[in-house]
């Protein structure tokens, strides 16, 4: 597989992930704080600001590898199964449309 067909591949799926979390974040039956975390983690992603500054070596960049998927597996563990599949199904029905 071509370094252009990865890069294609990989565009992809992060699409279908954001589909997912924008639908499971409007789902009526996602709780509050699943939602809450989500904001969370978006909100971090693009601040400017860090909890950890990046001049800090390492760790200063690592923060956004740990934090960010730490907010989402705790919003995605919150959430029952059933809304995550039906959100699931819903961004995958999505990516096939286009």
């Amino acid at each position: 597989m071509s370094f252009r067909a990865q890069l294609a591949t990989l565009a992809s799926r992060f699409k279908q992930e954001l589909a997912f979390y924008r639908a499971l974040h409007a789902h009526q039956q996602t709780p509050r704080l699943a939602k809450g975390l989500l904001w969370l983690a978006m909100g971090y992603l693009v601040l400017p600001f860090d909890l950890i500054p990046d001049f800090i070596p390492i760790i200063g960049q690592l923060d956004e590898l740990v934090i960010i998927p730490t907010l989402l597996y705790f919003a995605l563990k919150l959430t029952p199964v059933e809304v995550r599949q039906f959100c699931r199904d819903q961004a995958s029905a999505a990516e096939n449309q286009k």
